[in-house]
């Protein structure tokens, strides 16, 4: 089978990396690094590409890496990586893995002291045997130690929600035109809306299950089946996520359903509940404790509104299933109600507040993200560049601002021109420093509509120095959002170690919104992290941190979290209509 983007992507980069190690010149690393980055986001298939003959197409793979390629496609293997790999050993490129370790200190670790992986260089760091390097000392140690820590905790082999939900829908779908299927619905961890997925479980309702199983085991991207049964396949897909896909008696549905979202907890109290009414539940029925535990003996439910009433509760919407007090109050409102009815749902948002454009990074104009806003229902935008002091490129500057004023002055003209009834805003994402000052003056601030403050540097400092200086930050008059708050990246870089009470009470006093960032790497806040806040009577905002008209639709990812964290409408701020909004803006800074 011809190897997919993501599998010569890897290859790329990691031919980098021990390129890098060895002290390569920067402009060779770079090359198979931007290889990498285009082939991995190329619309077509770098196989079909290669049959093509048109490997050029993909910009930065010239003659030499357009022949490794050809090397891997027709021979599945590639004679420099192999070589290279011998040359660099696969523990020492793993070094690189750890946080602020970088490839010239892995050269160090290797040849001065002989550390051949991190487990080497663990032992060192703990042995001290560190420190004396040139530039090193107890200090930088300590920090390899916790880098190390941190990359443990995410070696998790979970997929981004943002990557899976894609996937899950394209499979459901396709299940849903098979002939027969009543239902399909993707479940387990995924329907709870977990930042993070391990696999992805998928249940169909058919009385005949054969042709759901073709269909599924018909998909493409499947890079190996597991199991081919006659109502439970598994495969594993190119990207290493595995499928598994059960199909069951519609009559039956409701029970399977929620058997297989889950969670565990949360349907270990449903069972124990069950039980103190001399019942037993499984994924099939609800059944008189001591009685044939069946489907054909049991009670069965269509639906899990029916099953959850049956045993005396509210439904329960899924993301809430993690037993954090949805048991306790779906017993509370009792059958026929829902536990948190007016949980915010994606149609209450009237707007974005945070996008980027040509500006600064973004890869659309003001007008283009103005068009994807207005075909997605919102009523207003806020356009939120990067400033200068953050390093990107085309970083606002007090003069630069003036000129976006006037672009943007021009699209809100021609969409009211139109009979449009919108409204661009003017906004900035303003670097915080590392001392808690803002990158731009207070006079420019107090031009824009709204202002959002972030932190993307020194996210290492210890609790009490990055604490007080998010904090510096939101008693600016002119902030009204903390942007991304903690600075994580899913699965690659863990947050700033906040003292998130008395961020979340500066926050309040302040009157500062809090940010769910619905990019797919980042969720953040997290939805433990956005609970308590809301709790604390702090006001949020779910924005997109959108940098093309495409990453608006990532909205349904900032709102995954939020109901995962029981949020309502009411608590966000771009739920709210634009005179309200305006006037709250205005309010936050007196």
């Amino acid at each position: 089978m011809p190897l997919s983007n993501q599998q010569v992507a890897a290859i790329f980069n990691d031919i980098a990396d021990r390129l890098d190690i060895q002290g390569e010149i920067v402009f060779k690393v770079r090359a198979y690094r931007t290889a990498a980055e285009n082939i991995l986001h190329a619309p077509r298939s770098v196989a079909e590409l290669w049959q093509a003959g048109a490997l050029d197409q993909i910009p930065g793979v010239g003659k030499e890496i357009a022949a490794k390629i050809d090397e891997l496609m027709r021979t599945g293997r590639l004679e420099f990586y192999e070589r290279l790999r011998d040359e660099v050993p696969d523990g020492v490129a793993a070094m690189l893995r750890v946080p602020n370790v970088g490839p010239k200190r892995v050269k160090e670790f290797w040849e001065k002291l002989g550390i051949t992986s991190v487990d080497d260089l663990e032992a060192a760091a703990r042995a001290g045997k560190l420190r004396d390097l040139p530039r090193m000392g107890e200090k930088a140690e300590q920090k390899i130690l916790a880098g190390i820590e941190s990359l443990k905790r995410r070696a998790t082999g979970r997929m981004r929600l943002g990557d899976v939900l894609p996937i899950a829908r394209r499979i459901v779908a396709a299940l849903r035109e098979a002939p027969g299927v009543q239902k399909a619905e993707y479940a387990g961890s995924l329907r709870r809306g977990k930042e993070t997925i391990g696999d992805l479980d998928i249940l169909v309702a058919a009385a005949d299950p054969a042709p759901a199983m073709q269909v599924f085991l018909a998909q493409p991207g499947i890079a190996e089946v597991l199991a081919a049964g006659e109502t439970k396949s598994s495969v594993r897909l190119e990207n290493g996520l595995q499928v598994d896909v059960r199909v069951v008696a519609p009559r039956v549905w409701g029970t399977a359903l929620q058997y297989f979202t889950g969670s565990q907890l949360h349907n270990i109290k449903v069972r124990e509940l069950a039980q103190k009414k001399g019942l037993t539940l499984n994924e099939y029925a609800v059944s008189k404790l001591g009685g044939k535990d069946s489907a054909e003996s049991g009670e069965t439910f269509a639906d899990e509104p029916a099953l959850y009433a049956r045993l005396g509760m509210a439904y329960i919407p899924p993301e809430l299933r993690e037993d954090r007090g949805e048991v306790e109050k779906a017993l509370e409102l009792g059958p026929g109600r829902v536990v948190m009815p007016d949980l915010i749902d994606l149609r209450d948002l009237k707007g974005d507040l945070q996008m980027h454009t040509t500006w600064s990074d973004g890869a659309g104009d003001v007008m283009s993200m103005a068009r994807a806003a207005i075909a997605l229902g919102y009523e207003y935008i806020l356009i939120t560049d990067h400033t200068a002091g953050l390093g990107v490129v085309n970083g606002l500057t007090p003069e630069r601002i003036a000129q976006q004023r006037k672009e943007i002055d021009r699209v809100n003209a021609q969409l009211k021109k139109e009979g449009i009834k919108f409204r661009v805003l003017q906004g900035v994402e303003v670097e915080v420093k590392s001392d808690g000052s803002l990158d731009l003056p207070d006079d420019v601030l107090a031009q824009l509509d709204l202002v959002q403050a972030s932190v993307h540097t020194a996210l290492t400092q210890p609790r009490e120095k990055i604490t007080a200086r998010a904090i510096k930050a939101l008693q600016n008059p002119h902030v009204n959002v903390l942007g991304h708050p903690s600075g994580r990246l899913l699965n690659e870089r863990e947050g700033a170690d906040y003292d998130w009470e008395a961020l979340f009470r500066a926050a309040l006093e302040y009157n500062v919104a809090l940010e769910i960032n619905a990019d797919p790497s980042r969720l953040d806040l997290n939805d433990v992290l956005a609970r308590r806040a809301v709790e604390l009577g702090c006001k949020l905002s779910i924005s997109t941190d959108a940098h093309s008209p495409d990453g608006l639709r990532n909205m349904i990812l900032g709102v995954t979290v939020a109901r995962r964290a029981w949020v309502i409408p009411s608590s966000v701020i771009n739920t709210w209509p634009l005179t309200k909004l305006l006037k709250w803006a205005d309010k936050s800074r007196v």
